[in-house]
Protein backbone atom coordinates (compact mmCIF):
# COMPACT_ATOMS: atom_id res chain seq x y z
CA UNK A 1 0.00 0.00 0.00
CA UNK A 2 2.28 2.91 -1.00
CA UNK A 3 0.24 5.69 -0.92
CA UNK A 4 0.78 7.23 2.97
CA UNK A 5 -1.19 10.67 3.40
CA UNK A 6 -3.80 12.82 2.00
CA UNK A 7 -3.26 16.92 1.85
CA UNK A 8 -5.84 19.05 1.56
CA UNK A 9 -6.12 22.32 -0.25
CA UNK A 10 -9.94 24.05 0.56
CA UNK A 11 -9.12 27.41 -0.89
CA UNK A 12 -8.52 25.78 -4.54
CA UNK A 13 -10.07 22.72 -3.86
CA UNK A 14 -8.22 19.62 -4.62
CA UNK A 15 -6.62 17.16 -2.74
CA UNK A 16 -3.74 15.03 -2.98
CA UNK A 17 -2.88 11.54 -2.75
CA UNK A 18 0.84 10.93 -1.59
CA UNK A 19 2.77 7.39 -2.57
CA UNK A 20 5.91 6.36 -1.69
CA UNK A 21 8.62 4.32 -4.31
CA UNK A 22 9.07 4.56 -7.76
CA UNK A 23 10.41 2.65 -10.55
CA UNK A 24 13.55 4.70 -12.04
CA UNK A 25 16.52 4.98 -10.32
CA UNK A 26 17.88 8.59 -10.83
CA UNK A 27 21.06 9.21 -9.41
CA UNK A 28 20.35 12.90 -9.50
CA UNK A 29 16.37 12.70 -7.64
CA UNK A 30 15.77 15.77 -5.95
CA UNK A 31 14.01 13.78 -3.01
CA UNK A 32 17.47 13.13 -1.81
CA UNK A 33 17.70 16.65 -0.86
CA UNK A 34 14.86 15.80 1.46
CA UNK A 35 15.99 12.79 3.27
CA UNK A 36 20.44 12.05 2.46
CA UNK A 37 18.94 8.55 1.43
CA UNK A 38 21.27 6.82 -1.50
CA UNK A 39 18.16 5.88 -3.59
CA UNK A 40 18.74 2.20 -3.29
CA UNK A 41 15.67 0.39 -4.75
CA UNK A 42 14.34 3.62 -6.02
CA UNK A 43 13.15 4.92 -3.14
CA UNK A 44 14.63 8.10 -1.80
CA UNK A 45 11.88 9.28 1.08
CA UNK A 46 12.40 7.34 4.58
CA UNK A 47 9.88 4.65 4.51
CA UNK A 48 6.39 5.58 6.02
CA UNK A 49 5.59 4.28 9.39
CA UNK A 50 1.95 3.43 7.50
CA UNK A 51 0.74 3.17 4.69
CA UNK A 52 -3.62 4.34 4.24
CA UNK A 53 -5.78 1.35 2.90
CA UNK A 54 -8.35 2.08 0.50
CA UNK A 55 -11.52 2.84 2.76
CA UNK A 56 -9.24 5.58 4.76
CA UNK A 57 -8.65 7.19 1.45
CA UNK A 58 -11.85 7.29 0.27
CA UNK A 59 -13.58 7.82 3.98
CA UNK A 60 -10.69 10.86 4.03
CA UNK A 61 -12.00 12.23 0.01
CA UNK A 62 -15.82 11.80 1.17
CA UNK A 63 -15.02 14.76 4.07
CA UNK A 64 -14.47 17.49 1.82
CA UNK A 65 -14.87 19.33 -1.03
CA UNK A 66 -13.09 19.42 -3.99
CA UNK A 67 -12.66 19.66 -7.71
CA UNK A 68 -9.62 17.71 -8.40
CA UNK A 69 -7.50 15.01 -6.94
CA UNK A 70 -4.03 14.83 -7.92
CA UNK A 71 -1.41 11.49 -7.42
CA UNK A 72 1.47 12.53 -6.74
CA UNK A 73 4.54 10.58 -5.63
CA UNK A 74 7.62 9.26 -5.68
CA UNK A 75 5.82 7.10 -8.62
CA UNK A 76 2.28 7.30 -8.14
CA UNK A 77 1.70 4.54 -10.86
CA UNK A 78 2.97 2.13 -8.85
CA UNK A 79 0.22 1.81 -6.62
CA UNK A 80 -1.89 -1.12 -6.86
CA UNK A 81 -5.37 1.16 -4.95
CA UNK A 82 -4.28 3.43 -8.20
CA UNK A 83 -6.92 2.35 -10.45
CA UNK A 84 -9.41 2.08 -7.72
CA UNK A 85 -8.92 5.46 -6.87
CA UNK A 86 -9.33 7.10 -9.67
CA UNK A 87 -12.66 5.14 -10.38
CA UNK A 88 -13.84 6.15 -6.66
CA UNK A 89 -12.84 9.79 -7.81
CA UNK A 90 -14.98 9.78 -11.22
CA UNK A 91 -17.58 7.86 -10.22
CA UNK A 92 -18.52 8.82 -6.90
CA UNK A 93 -16.95 12.02 -6.02
CA UNK A 94 -17.32 13.18 -9.46
CA UNK A 95 -14.35 14.95 -9.68
CA UNK A 96 -11.56 15.78 -12.38
CA UNK A 97 -7.90 13.32 -11.94
CA UNK A 98 -4.37 14.41 -12.83
CA UNK A 99 -0.81 12.51 -12.07
CA UNK A 100 0.82 15.49 -10.35
CA UNK A 101 4.00 14.26 -11.81
CA UNK A 102 5.10 10.64 -13.51
CA UNK A 103 7.91 9.07 -15.13
CA UNK A 104 5.10 8.05 -17.82
CA UNK A 105 5.92 4.00 -17.46
CA UNK A 106 2.37 3.20 -16.86
CA UNK A 107 -0.01 5.87 -19.01
CA UNK A 108 -2.51 6.28 -20.26
CA UNK A 109 -4.84 5.07 -17.66
CA UNK A 110 -8.63 4.79 -17.23
CA UNK A 111 -10.14 7.40 -15.29
CA UNK A 112 -7.39 9.40 -15.97
CA UNK A 113 -7.60 13.11 -16.93
CA UNK A 114 -4.01 14.40 -17.51
CA UNK A 115 -0.67 13.90 -16.43
CA UNK A 116 2.35 15.77 -15.99
CA UNK A 117 5.07 13.82 -17.56
CA UNK A 118 8.90 14.02 -16.76
CA UNK A 119 11.15 13.44 -19.93
CA UNK A 120 14.23 12.53 -18.61
CA UNK A 121 16.53 12.45 -21.24
CA UNK A 122 16.41 12.62 -25.50
CA UNK A 123 19.34 10.27 -25.88
CA UNK A 124 18.29 6.30 -25.93
CA UNK A 125 21.55 5.49 -23.91
CA UNK A 126 21.55 8.02 -21.48
CA UNK A 127 17.84 8.01 -20.79
CA UNK A 128 18.38 4.06 -20.04
CA UNK A 129 21.63 4.90 -17.44
CA UNK A 130 19.88 7.72 -16.07
CA UNK A 131 16.70 6.11 -15.33
CA UNK A 132 17.30 2.17 -16.10
CA UNK A 133 14.28 2.77 -18.41
CA UNK A 134 13.93 2.41 -22.25
CA UNK A 135 13.15 5.87 -23.41
CA UNK A 136 10.66 4.82 -26.11
CA UNK A 137 8.48 3.13 -23.73
CA UNK A 138 8.07 6.61 -21.53
CA UNK A 139 7.85 8.37 -25.08
CA UNK A 140 6.08 5.69 -27.02
CA UNK A 141 2.98 6.30 -23.68
CA UNK A 142 3.07 10.11 -23.63
CA UNK A 143 2.26 10.13 -27.07
CA UNK A 144 -0.52 7.47 -26.73
CA UNK A 145 -1.84 9.77 -23.93
CA UNK A 146 -2.11 12.21 -25.76
CA UNK A 147 -3.87 11.28 -28.77
CA UNK A 148 -6.61 9.33 -26.24
CA UNK A 149 -7.40 12.98 -25.35
CA UNK A 150 -5.37 13.33 -21.86
CA UNK A 151 -4.15 16.82 -20.83
CA UNK A 152 -0.69 16.24 -20.76
CA UNK A 153 2.39 18.41 -19.77
CA UNK A 154 6.04 18.09 -19.53
CA UNK A 155 9.08 18.88 -17.62
CA UNK A 156 12.77 17.95 -17.78
CA UNK A 157 15.32 18.76 -15.12
CA UNK A 158 17.91 20.84 -17.12
CA UNK A 159 21.51 19.29 -15.73
CA UNK A 160 24.72 21.36 -17.16
CA UNK A 161 27.42 18.38 -18.57
CA UNK A 162 24.38 15.79 -18.18
CA UNK A 163 20.95 16.92 -19.30
CA UNK A 164 22.12 19.84 -21.35
CA UNK A 165 20.40 21.70 -24.23
CA UNK A 166 21.43 19.32 -26.48
CA UNK A 167 19.25 16.74 -24.70
CA UNK A 168 16.50 19.35 -23.80
CA UNK A 169 15.72 21.07 -27.11
CA UNK A 170 14.96 17.72 -29.15
CA UNK A 171 12.49 16.87 -26.39
CA UNK A 172 10.67 20.13 -26.52
CA UNK A 173 10.71 19.71 -30.73
CA UNK A 174 9.61 16.58 -30.56
CA UNK A 175 6.31 17.61 -28.31
CA UNK A 176 5.79 20.12 -30.44
CA UNK A 177 5.35 17.41 -33.51
CA UNK A 178 2.26 16.79 -31.47
CA UNK A 179 1.28 20.03 -30.00
CA UNK A 180 3.47 23.22 -29.61
CA UNK A 181 0.67 24.29 -26.89
CA UNK A 182 1.97 21.40 -24.81
CA UNK A 183 3.11 23.04 -21.48
CA UNK A 184 6.89 22.54 -20.71
CA UNK A 185 8.49 23.19 -17.75
CA UNK A 186 12.54 23.20 -17.02
CA UNK A 187 13.64 22.52 -13.97
CA UNK A 188 17.09 23.58 -13.01
CA UNK A 189 18.64 21.36 -11.52
CA UNK A 190 19.31 21.36 -7.67
CA UNK A 191 22.71 19.67 -6.62
CA UNK A 192 22.16 16.07 -5.01
CA UNK A 193 24.86 14.90 -2.46
CA UNK A 194 27.21 13.14 -4.10
CA UNK A 195 26.89 13.78 -7.56
CA UNK A 196 29.34 15.96 -9.96
CA UNK A 197 26.98 18.33 -11.54
CA UNK A 198 26.45 21.78 -10.93
CA UNK A 199 23.02 24.14 -10.95
CA UNK A 200 22.88 26.13 -14.36
CA UNK A 201 23.35 29.79 -14.39
CA UNK A 202 20.47 32.17 -15.08
CA UNK A 203 22.09 32.50 -18.15
CA UNK A 204 21.79 28.63 -18.78
CA UNK A 205 18.38 28.75 -17.74
CA UNK A 206 17.64 31.50 -20.33
CA UNK A 207 19.53 29.42 -23.43
CA UNK A 208 17.20 26.63 -22.59
CA UNK A 209 13.66 28.15 -22.47
CA UNK A 210 14.69 29.94 -25.13
CA UNK A 211 15.63 26.74 -27.54
CA UNK A 212 12.50 25.49 -26.43
CA UNK A 213 10.55 28.33 -27.28
CA UNK A 214 11.15 27.99 -30.83
CA UNK A 215 8.97 24.49 -31.16
CA UNK A 216 6.51 25.28 -27.96
CA UNK A 217 4.40 28.67 -27.54
CA UNK A 218 4.11 27.67 -23.25
CA UNK A 219 7.49 27.23 -21.89
CA UNK A 220 8.70 28.03 -18.27
CA UNK A 221 10.70 27.17 -15.76
CA UNK A 222 12.40 27.39 -12.00
CA UNK A 223 15.95 27.85 -10.53
CA UNK A 224 15.63 26.86 -6.87
CA UNK A 225 18.02 26.40 -4.40
CA UNK A 226 18.18 23.10 -2.10
CA UNK A 227 16.41 25.10 0.67
CA UNK A 228 13.79 26.88 -1.57
CA UNK A 229 12.94 23.13 -2.94
CA UNK A 230 11.87 21.73 0.34
CA UNK A 231 9.87 24.79 1.66
CA UNK A 232 7.44 25.54 -1.48
CA UNK A 233 4.85 26.60 0.73
CA UNK A 234 6.73 29.45 1.36
CA UNK A 235 6.86 30.57 -2.14
CA UNK A 236 3.48 29.13 -3.35
CA UNK A 237 0.36 28.82 -2.25
CA UNK A 238 -0.85 26.33 -4.30
CA UNK A 239 1.99 23.99 -1.54
CA UNK A 240 0.38 25.43 1.81
CA UNK A 241 -2.03 22.33 2.13
CA UNK A 242 -3.34 20.75 4.87
CA UNK A 243 -3.00 16.81 5.80
CA UNK A 244 -5.90 15.23 6.22
CA UNK A 245 -5.03 11.63 6.64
Amino acid sequence: MPFYKITHHAERKFATLHNFGCTFRCPVCSYKLRSGANGISGQSFPRPDQFLTIEEMKNALRQIKIDQLFIMGGEPTIASELPEMLAFAKNELGVRTFLGHTNGSKLPLPNLDGANVGLKAWDAKLHRTYTGCEKNIIFNNFAAAFHQGLAMKSNVVFIPGYVDIDQVEPIAEWLAKLSPDIPFHIMGYIPVPGQPYTQPTIEQMKQAESVSRKHLANVDSSHLSPKQATDLASRDNRFAVTRIA
